[in-house]
């Protein structure tokens, strides 16, 4: 019995300390990067703040407007605005923003996802 209560204190630091093994809820695919409703709300909570403030981030000044020019049919109106979501979960705070972006307009209403993944050149694609 005591060996068992020792076994379990020592295994619980490893178990907290390895990634979850319950799978993500995959709403949006961005080539091989699954986001969830969640994580897509708060990226664009995020850049829509930094919008609505006139404030951006990185080299690229994120958000900046996107002009569409792939031709995506969104389901809202323009002007649409970009801001990296990151596979990692995180929100982004400057740097290199990888290759997923979410649009929203400037009612923060979302356009959608897209990718760099798939696409030529500097075009995107849509996210699924």
């Amino acid at each position: 019995m005591l060996y068992n209560k020792l076994l379990a204190l020592v295994a619980l630091p490893t178990a907290l300390a390895l990634p979850s093994l319950v799978p993500r809820d995959c709403d949006y695919t961005c080539g091989h990067n699954c986001y969830s409703s969640s994580e897509v709300a708060a990226a664009q909570s995020a850049g829509y703040q930094m919008h609505a403030s006139g404030q951006t981030l990185g080299h690229s000044h994120y958000p900046h407007k996107y002009n569409n020019y792939e031709g995506f049919d969104f389901p809202v109106p323009g002007t649409y605005y970009e801001w990296p979501i990151l596979s990692s979960g995180r929100t982004y705070t400057g740097g290199a923003p990888g290759a997923d972006r979410v649009v929203f307009n400037s009612d923060d209403a979302l356009a959608g996802l897209i990718t760099h993944n798939g696409a030529r050149g500097n075009n995107f694609v849509a996210c699924t």
